[in-house]
């Protein structure tokens, strides 16, 4: 077909602005946005903050909180009504839960297990004796209280059973039993782990390549910053003014947990008593160790290994780390930092 001069110019000219037109669209397509948006919440005794670095969209903040208020529903204990609370108020009595509460039970009980007890999801008992969580109310229980609570505690109490699914009508593991009707549940040394993970599965899900997520000492990261420069973590001096980095670490698309005697504390005579309980005795653990900074992939397992290494102390916490082959900083009270080599 022949086209004449004046009808080819037309015809480049078009195809020019098709082809100017589909660059522009990839390029504004490319372009992320550099100004984080931002949100903080209380939840789980703890303040939260998410930071997303390459969008706008606040309805995907809007989502990450509703999965914070849907998982103080089923773990915290505190939160009447919530999964965790049922358990413990259920005399004795298999009680429905959801299968995300049994999954975590589960995981909280192998870690009981692998860790001889040294971490226990059945510790409440003892714990709501001391009453950490108010500065005010919080004091050193009789001893003869510490020792009836300590006798509730054992993981050996928690049993799984299954019945129906309401969707399917398969048979699925959804109720929990706590055998001994004065045993209690507290997740505190797993459940925000377990959080930082789901929320980032969440922000990955909706196409989030950088974020920051921060639930109190467990702090998660996608991806790096738009600039492509790594996030950089503090990690708390302990004892310090809030906010008093002892270290920093870069990190990409990882999660960075730290637990320490000096979050919940307080003094009686010249005494410290902190949150951290021995599982053993129904006091506060007494060993070299002021903190653990763990770095691993899922933040679920850096905060049950932090919390596990505080309870057993320098050399077996050490061990125990290196077999699980994670990256940690050990601080002792007399300041003296202990590293693995695969630590940044």
């Amino acid at each position: 077909m022949n086209l004449g001069k004046k009808t080819r110019a037309k015809l480049h000219i078009i195809l020019l602005f098709i082809l100017l037109l589909s660059i522009t669209s990839m390029m504004i397509g490319c372009t992320k946005n550099t100004e984080p948006i931002s949100r903080t919440g209380f939840y789980f005794d703890t303040v939260i903050q998410i930071t997303l670095y390459d969008t706008e969209d606040e309805a995907i903040l809007d989502g990450c909180f509703a999965l914070a208020e849907k998982y103080e529903t089923l773990f915290s204990a505190t939160k009447e009504g919530s999964d965790v609370w049922s358990i413990n108020h259920g005399n004795g009595k298999p009680v429905t839960v959801s299968e995300e509460t049994v999954s975590l039970l589960v995981t909280a009980v192998d870690y009981a297990n692998t860790t001889e007890g040294r971490i226990d999801p059945t510790i409440r008992p003892v714990s709501e004796l001391w009453n950490f969580r108010s500065e005010e109310k919080a004091q050193v229980p009789k001893d003869t209280a510490v020792k009836e609570a300590l006798s509730h505690v054992s993981y050996d109490t928690i049993r799984f059973g299954v019945s129906p699914s309401e969707e399917t009508g398969e048979p699925v593991y959804n109720t929990v039993t706590l055998q001994d009707p004065k045993a209690a549940i507290d997740l505190g040394f797993i459940a925000k782990g377990y959080i930082a993970d789901k929320m980032k599965e969440y922000l990955l899900s909706q196409g989030v390549e950088s974020a920051c997520i921060s639930l109190g000492g467990n702090v998660i990261t996608i991806g790096e910053k738009p600039d492509g420069s790594p996030f950089r973590i503090g990690i708390q001096e302990p004892f310090a003014p809030e906010g008093t980095a002892l270290d920093t670490v870069e990190v990409r698309n990882t999660s960075v947990v730290t637990s320490g005697i000096y979050e919940r504390y307080f003094y009686e005579g010249d005494t410290l008593y902190h949150h951290v309980l021995d599982t053993s005795t129904g006091y506060p653990v007494d060993n070299e160790l002021a903190s653990v900074t763990i770095i691993c992939e899922s933040s679920t397992k850096a905060d049950a290994f932090s919390t596990s290494c505080l309870c057993m102390g320098l050399e077996e916490g050490r061990q125990y780390l290196d077999r699980e082959n994670v990256a940690y900083l050990l601080i002792t009270k007399d300041g003296t930092q202990y590293r693995s080599e695969n630590f940044p």
